[in-house]
């Protein structure tokens, strides 16, 4: 997949992987840990930088082929998505996926890897921007630490 190529003096783009993995929600963040054992989630001025999204529902059903026997109807289980992003470096997102492999639940892990492209601002640029949290009212969703 060829991907394209964004021109700004404003951000820059950086070419990467997002992983996506569905996991019970109990276990989100024994997944996350794990990640970050192997990478530390790095995005520009911050690291750990992953999503959980909302709860939603897994189906699937056992064809008895592994572990598990087979399953005669679909079964539900609640996940949530978790994501993150990952330089193109095969041998550190290798070691990444064997880590949620290692950590997950599930025998077969719904894991899916995609090319992307993430962008980075451009360091200090924009600071006095009205819209940047540190230049209106704190809100709730900022960590006491930026108050």
């Amino acid at each position: 997949m060829t991907l394209p190529e964004i021109v700004s003096e404003r951000f820059t783009t950086e070419e990467g992987l997002r992983v996506f993995v569905q996991v019970p929600e109990a276990h989100a963040e024994e997944i996350i840990a794990a990640v970050c054992a192997q990478n530390a989630l790095v995005y520009g001025d911050y690291d750990s930088v992953s999503y959980t999204g909302a709860p939603g529902v897994q189906r699937f059903r056992s064809l008895g082929s592994g572990r598990n026997p087979a399953t005669a109807n679909t079964v539900t289980v609640d996940c949530v998505e978790l994501s993150f992003f990952l330089p193109c470096d095969s041998a550190a997102a290798r070691e990444v996926i064997r880590a949620i492999y290692d950590a997950h639940p599930y025998e077969e892990p719904v894991i899916l890897v995609q090319p992307c492209l993430r962008t980075r601002h451009v360091r200090g640029m924009d600071e006095g921007n009205p819209n940047r949290f540190w230049n209106r009212a704190p809100q709730d969703w900022v960590p006491d630490e930026h108050r």
